[in-house]
C-alpha cells in the first residue's frame, strides 16, 4: 500500500562528526547597529564561534524573515553551546528530518461553467497559489498558459535555473519556481541526477500532482490507461503557480525542516495569496512545529494556508497539522469506481469487480480454477498451487489477510489472471493492480464459486478491463487512511476542519517515472494517486476561487466560509460513513463536513479570528512569553482575553476522564451579505447531549455587522444511547437559519475524551 504524502518524522541527533543541523531564534531588537540586515549579523554570530579541533566551522543554512526571527546552520555541540551565550539567542530546536510518506471532482463538488463559484470567481482569476512539495514539471500541459490573465505586478518571485530546468520554462501559468536543499545537503545527503533534479524540477511526481489539481489549466483528453477519461482541469484553473521545492527523493528520501521553512519564508516574500503543504510533522507544540510558525507569519500577511490531515488513519488522535490559524483537510472518496466485467461462461449475466489493471486486455473464455475443498488452495496461500494445475488459468481465490502474498503466488504458478473474493477492495490502489485481477464482494464470490460448483472443469471465464462507473453510491466517505482527531496539542479546537475529494485522484504526472506491471514500466502524463496530500490542494483552490470572489475575506473567513457551509450527508442523503469500518462517521473523522464550494462562496455569516484573537488562545494554551514570542515574532504582545474559547467554526467539548461536562461557548458572527438580516438557532443533538443557545435569535443591520452569542453544552454519557467508543463521547450540530432567506450557517458540537499523554509530542 502506498499512500503519496509526506511525514516528517524527528531523529536522533545524527553522528556526522557531531554537527546537527538547528533553528536559531534570535531577537532582532538586540541587533548591533553595525550590521545592515539580519542574515549580515547571523554570519558574523556565525564566524565569531571557535571550532573543535579537527571539526569544520558552523555552517550558515537560511536567514528567514517573516516564518520567525532567526536562521537555521550546522553546528557541533561545541558550537551550540556557545551560541547559546549569544546576546539576542532566544532558543534553539533541533532541525527536524522528514521522508516520503482531475477529471471528475470538479463535477463531483458541483462546479460549473455556467453557474456557482466558478463564473462568480472567474476561475480564481488574479490568484497567486504557492506550493511547497517536490518541485514541478513544467511542460505538463495542465500548466500551459493559453487564455492566463497577466502576471500580477505585485509578485516579486521568480524562475530559477538548474538540473533540467531553465527560467524560461516559466509562463503566465507558472509564475515561479524555486527550489531549497541546503538543509538536506548538509546531511552528507548530494543530490545527482539518478535520484532527483537540483532544480525545482519533479523527480518524484507528487509536486505535479498537487499543483494540476489546485489549479492546472483545462486538459482534454487524459484519463490513466484509459481510466477516468475526460477533461482534466484544477479547481481555480485561472489561478497562477508558484512551486518551492523543499522535498527531494533519493534512497534515503529525507528532507530537512529547514528547507521547508525556507519555502514558507519565501513564498510569503515572493507575494502568495495562498499556501498549500502536503507535508506534514509530527505533533509538537506550536512554539517548535515548523509549519505551525510559518503558517503563523502567512496569516498575519493575509495568506491562507491549507495543509493534509495526515494518512494515519483510521486511528484516533492521529491528526496532524493541528494549529487553529490553518486548515487541515481530511480525505474523502469520490462517486466514481474502476472495474471489470466478469463474464461466466457462456451467461448473459455479468458480475462487476474493481480493478484498475492498467493494459488493454479482454480475457475470452479463459479456464477458471478454483482449489475447491482444499483451504490452503482456496485461499492461495504461498506455494499452495500447482503450476501444472494453474498455468494459463484464471485463480479464484478466497479472502485472505494479505492479497500481495496472492498476487505473489499467481505470478510463482504464472496464472493468467485471477479474481480475489475481499471485502477489502476498495482498500487497493492503482500501484497495487501490477497482476490482472479484480477484486469481488463475498456475495458475487459466492455467485461465482456456484457457477463453478456447477460447471466444473469446464468452468470458464471472460474479463472485460479499463471500464469507469459514474455515480457510484454512497459518497463521499471518509478515507480509511484519513487521519482522524481528536487533536493531541490542543484538543479543544476539532480537527481536521473539512473533508475534500482525496481518493484516487487524477491529474498531472511526471513522465519519467512509471508504474510497474507485469515487469514493465508503464509511463503515463496523469495518474491516480491517495492520500491527504491531493486533499489540502483542493480546498487551496477552492480557497483561491472564494478569495478571488472576496477579495476582502480574512483566512478565517475563508475556512469558515467552507465549514459552516459544508455537506454532512453523502449522495444517498444519509450521513457521511467512514470506509474504512461502515458505519456513520463522526466529526471526528470529517470536521465540518465535506467540502461544498457552491455554498461556501455565499454563506451568509462568518465566524472571523483576527491575530489577536490567536495570540490570546496562545495565552491560554499557558505558553511562557519566550514561547509566544517566537510563534509572533514579537516581544511586546499583550494578552487581552487569555482563553481557548477561540472564536472557531466549531465547538469541542473535551471530556476529562468523566461522563459529564459542562461548557459554555462565546461565538461572534459577522454578516458578509450587504443586506440586513436575521437568523433562528436550531439545535440536532442525541441523547446525553443537551444545547442551550443564547439569544435564540440574532439581528444584523447590514454588512461586516456582528452579533454575538453564547452556547451552553452540557454532556451526561450516561443517558446517551450511541455505542461509545475510546475517544467519541457524542455530537450534534448547531444552525442559523436566514428568516426568510437562504443561508444555512452549521457547527459541528462534539464531546470527545481527552487524548492520550502527548507521547509524540516535542
Amino acid at each position: 500500500m502506498k499512500l503519496i504524502f509526506f511525514a516528517f518524522i524527528l531523529l536522533s541527533c545524527n553522528a556526522y562528526d557531531d554537527r546537527q543541523a538547528y533553528i536559531i531564534h534570535m531577537d532582532v531588537s538586540v541587533m548591533p547597529a553595525p550590521f545592515s540586515g539580519s542574515e549580515s549579523w547571523h554570519m558574523s554570530i556565525l564566524t565569531s564561534l571557535s571550532s573543535s579541533t579537527g571539526k569544520a566551522p558552523a555552517m550558515h543554512l537560511y536567514s528567514y524573515k517573516h516564518v520567525m526571527q532567526g536562521f537555521s546552520a550546522v553546528l557541533t555541540s561545541a558550537q551550540l553551546e556557545q551560541i547559546k551565550q549569544v546576546s539576542g539567542h532566544v532558543a534553539t530546536y533541533p532541525d527536524s528530518y522528514g521522508q516520503l510518506l482531475t477529471t471528475h471532482t470538479p463535477k463531483f463538488l458541483g462546479l460549473k461553467k455556467e453557474s456557482g463559484l466558478w463564473p462568480a470567481s472567474n476561475y480564481g482569476d488574479g490568484m497567486i497559489i504557492g506550493i511547497i512539495d517536490t518541485g514541478i514539471w513544467p511542460e505538463s500541459k495542465s500548466f500551459k498558459d493559453e487564455g492566463m490573465p497577466p502576471v500580477p505586478k505585485r509578485w516579486k518571485g521568480r524562475c530559477e535555473t538548474g538540473t533540467a530546468f531553465n527560467s524560461s520554462l516559466c509562463n503566465r501559468k507558472l509564475i515561479g519556481a524555486r527550489s531549497f536543499s541546503k538543509g538536506r545537503k548538509q546531511l552528507h545527503l548530494n543530490i545527482s541526477n539518478t535520484d532527483d533534479y537540483n532544480s525545482p524540477r519533479d523527480f518524484s511526481g507528487h509536486g505535479t500532482h498537487t499543483s494540476s489539481t489546485a489549479a492546472g489549466s483545462p486538459v482534454s483528453d487524459v484519463s490513466y490507461y484509459g481510466y477516468a477519461p475526460g477533461i482534466a482541469t484544477g479547481m481555480a484553473q485561472k489561478a497562477h503557480i508558484a512551486m518551492y521545492k523543499t522535498i527531494f527523493a533519493g534512497d534515503t528520501k529525507k528532507t530537512a525542516g529547514a528547507d521547508v521553512l525556507a519555502g514558507m519564508d519565501q513564498a510569503i516574500e515572493d507575494g502568495v495569496d495562498l499556501m498549500s503543504l502536503s507535508l506534514g510533522l509530527v505533533p509538537a507544540p506550536y512554539y517548535s512545529d515548523i509549519i505551525a510558525l510559518g503558517a503563523f507569519a502567512a496569516l498575519e500577511k493575509g495568506i491562507f494556508v491549507s495543509c493534509a490531515a495526515g494518512n494515519s488513519g483510521p486511528n484516533a488522535y492521529s491528526i496532524i497539522n493541528e494549529a487553529p490559524w490553518l486548515t487541515s483537510v481530511g480525505a474523502g472518496t469520490v462517486d466514481r469506481d474502476f472495474v471489470a466485467t466478469v463474464t461466466l461462461g457462456n451467461s448473459t449475466k455479468t458480475i462487476r469487480g474493481l480493478s484498475i489493471y492498467p493494459k488493454s486486455l479482454f480475457v475470452s473464455n479463459v479456464s477458471l480454477y478454483y482449489g475447491l475443498g482444499n483451504t490452503s488452495k482456496e485461499s492461495c496461500d504461498s506455494f499452495s498451487l500447482d503450476t501444472k494445475e494453474v498455468a494459463g488459468k484464471i485463480v479464484l481465490c478466497n479472502p485472505m489477510s494479505d492479497i500481495y502474498s496472492q498476487l505473489d503466488e499467481m505470478s510463482r504458478v504464472a496464472a493468467k489472471g485471477a479474481i480475489f473474493i475481499t471485502d477489502q477492495g476498495e482498500h487497493l490502489f492503482p500501484e497495487d493492480y501490477s497482476k490482472p485481477f479484480v477484486a469481488v464482494s463475498l456475495s458475487k464470490g459466492k455467485m461465482i464459486k456456484n457457477y463453478i460448483a456447477r460447471a466444473a472443469d469446464l468452468a470458464t471465464v471472460s474479463i472485460r478491463f479499463r471500464e469507469t462507473d459514474l455515480g457510484s453510491k454512497p459518497a463521499p466517505q471518509v478515507a480509511f487512511f484519513s487521519s482522524r482527531g481528536p487533536s493531541l496539542i490542543s484538543p479543544g479546537i476539532l480537527k481536521p476542519d473539512i473533508l475534500a475529494p482525496g481518493f484516487n485522484v487524477l491529474a498531472a504526472w511526471v513522465p519519467n517515472r512509471g508504474f510497474y506491471v507485469d515487469n514493465d514500466s508503464l509511463t503515463t502524463d496523469y495518474a491516480l494517486i491517495s492520500g491527504t496530500s491531493m486533499a489540502s490542494p483542493h480546498v487551496i483552490g477552492i480557497a483561491a476561487l472564494i478569495k478571488s470572489a472576496h477579495r476582502d475575506w480574512s483566512p478565517a473567513a475563508i475556512r469558515s466560509a467552507m465549514m459552516t457551509t459544508a455537506d454532512i450527508t453523502d449522495n444517498t442523503g444519509s450521513p457521511i460513513i467512514d470506509m474504512n469500518s461502515r458505519a456513520t462517521g463522526s466529526p471526528l473523522d470529517y470536521g465540518a463536513g465535506h467540502i461544498n464550494p457552491n455554498k461556501a462562496m455565499d454563506p451568509g455569516l462568518v465566524y472571523d479570528i483576527t491575530v489577536q484573537d490567536y495570540i490570546d488562545f496562545l495565552c491560554g494554551l499557558n505558553y511562557t512569553s519566550l514561547q509566544i514570542g517566537m510563534i509572533t515574532k514579537r516581544s511586546n504582545y499583550r494578552c487581552t482575553r487569555a482563553n481557548l474559547d477561540l472564536n472557531y467554526p466549531s465547538f469541542m467539548v473535551i471530556l476529562n476522564n468523566t461522563n459529564t461536562m459542562t461548557q459554555t461557548f462565546k461565538r461572534v458572527l459577522t454578516n458578509v451579505e450587504s443586506s440586513s438580516s436575521s437568523y433562528q438557532a436550531a439545535v440536532r443533538t442525541s441523547k446525553g447531549m443537551k444545547v442551550v443557545v443564547k439569544p435564540q435569535t440574532l439581528i444584523f443591520d447590514g454588512l461586516n455587522s456582528t452579533q454575538e452569542f453564547t452556547v451552553r453544552v452540557d454532556i451526561d454519557l450516561s443517558k446517551s444511547t450511541r455505542k461509545q467508543s475510546e475517544y467519541l463521547g457524542n455530537y450534534g450540530y448547531l444552525s442559523w437559519y436566514e428568516i426568510g432567506g437562504k443561508h444555512v450557517v452549521t457547527s459541528p458540537i462534539v464531546s470527545a475524551f481527552a487524548p492520550p499523554q502527548k507521547k509524540n509530542a516535542i
